[in-house]
């Protein structure tokens, strides 16, 4: 059986009209702020599919993503895994549509990846002495409810207490009547802050998307910056993610990895549905699945970061909370552990730093295992028989199992 729409969209990584509460206007840029200003450049690599395996572990990772897009009734699957910088396997399987060959260059959404560089951006500020992570955030956005109490280290881990609007009522069913809505930060942050908290801030752990619109709003005031030439800088350009950029528009640069979905009842496309109420503007990226790859690792190695940096990036204070309380169930304030809990904008699962969308039809993983320094990045798009769940991250639980199986990934929560 199908799912609802409103528990469809909850798996999503990812309204009530409220006054806006926050200023989350977009600062022009600063003279001379252009992506990627004053860095070298560097030759683009085509990401292009390996030769065909004939054996060893290439063979077993292409073995497993074929079996899961039969099993799963998945359109199209997408892999690159890498071991100590090098190549072992990028693959494309299906098609993008009906007589289309999917392929390794082709771009799809990356969803909550962005967070992660949100998360990384912010400890950059903090290792160059811009910013400290407890300072309030009622400094930079002074109308913000109870912005004296909520900190950017709050922001960045998801300990605010905020309510995530994605699961208020009647937020899904509007999303999927409109899918195509432009949705402005205000109304979704406004959907948030009109609703008591789940709980004081700093003490307890939930996902909102709400965080992180908030987070990008006040990195923005904090550099004068704007956020989509800020992640260019501090995270995109040195990382050299060439194929990830920011779009205000649902647009996907070619080629397009396209998308369907059933989870308006029928099988439709949903490549172009829109995006905007996913996360902070500036922040809505696509990319493909050499980036992925590229991203597991400087993310995941904590390359950019300073060693104290790093620490905070896989526990800013995450680890002890996630307490169910009467106004917050075990679903949302989900328990944090030593073995399995969010950092700064990722996911911490036992010995792997990931992170893992879920939008419309499109499911990406993104996992890293820095002591043997492999990288897996997956992702999928459903056929019509697919049924619900995260297809990417089982994949890419399968080819952790494979390669490292002493380190498997488990899930969260």
């Amino acid at each position: 059986m199908r799912p609802s729409r409103r528990s469809a969209l909850l798996r999503l990584a990812t309204v009530t009209a409220v006054s806006v509460l926050v200023a989350l206007t977009v600062p022009a840029p600063a003279a001379g702020d252009v992506p990627g200003a004053g860095a070298a450049p560097e030759h683009r690599r085509p990401c292009v599919a390996s030769p065909p395996p004939t054996d060893g572990p290439a063979l077993d990772v292409l073995r497993i993503a074929e079996r899961a897009k039969a099993e799963m009734g998945l359109e199209s699957v997408i892999v690159r895994v890498t071991a100590d910088g090098h190549e072992l396997l990028t693959t494309a399987l299906g098609e993008s549509m009906t007589g289309v060959p999917a392929r390794p260059d082709m771009h799809f959404r990356n969803g909550n990846i962005a967070i992660s560089y949100l998360g990384t951006a912010l400890l950059r500020l903090v290792d160059e002495g811009v910013v400290g992570l407890d300072e309030p955030v009622s400094r930079w956005l002074p109308d913000l409810r109870d912005g004296d109490r909520i900190t950017l280290r709050m922001l960045g881990s998801s300990t605010t207490g905020l309510v995530d609007y994605v699961t208020s009522p009647g937020f899904g069913e509007t999303v999927y009547a409109d899918p195509f809505r432009q949705w402005t930060p205000e109304e979704l942050v406004g959907v948030s802050t009109g609703q008591d908290p789940w709980y004081e801030p700093g003490t307890n752990w939930s996902y909102s998307h709400a965080n992180f619109v908030l987070l990008g709003a006040a990195l923005e005031k904090i550099t004068g910056t704007r956020l989509d030439h800020l992640l260019q800088r501090e995270v995109l350009g040195p990382l050299g993610l060439h194929e990830t950029a920011n779009s205000f528009t649902p647009d996907i640069p070619t080629p397009v990895l396209h998308a369907f979905t059933s989870d308006r009842g029928r099988y439709e496309e949903s490549t172009f549905w829109n995006p905007s109420w996913t996360t902070a503007p500036g922040a809505v990226q696509t990319t493909d699945i050499c980036d992925l790859a590229r991203s597991a690792v400087g993310i995941g190695s904590g390359e950019l970061l300073s060693p104290a940096g790093y620490r905070e990036l896989l526990n800013p204070g995450t680890v002890g909370l996630g307490k169910p309380t009467e106004k917050c169930p075990e679903k949302v304030c989900i328990p944090q552990t030593e073995a399995t809990h969010y950092g700064m904008g990722l996911l911490v699962l036992d010995d792997w730093i990931s992170q893992h969308p879920l939008f419309f039809g499109y499911s990406a993983s993104q996992d890293y295992l820095p002591c043997e320094h492999l990288a897996i990045a997956v992702s999928t798009t459903d056929g019509p028989d697919a049924p619900s769940g995260h297809s990417a991250h089982t994949i890419a639980q399968r080819i952790a199992a494979a390669l490292a199986p002493d380190h498997p990934i488990p899930d969260f929560g």
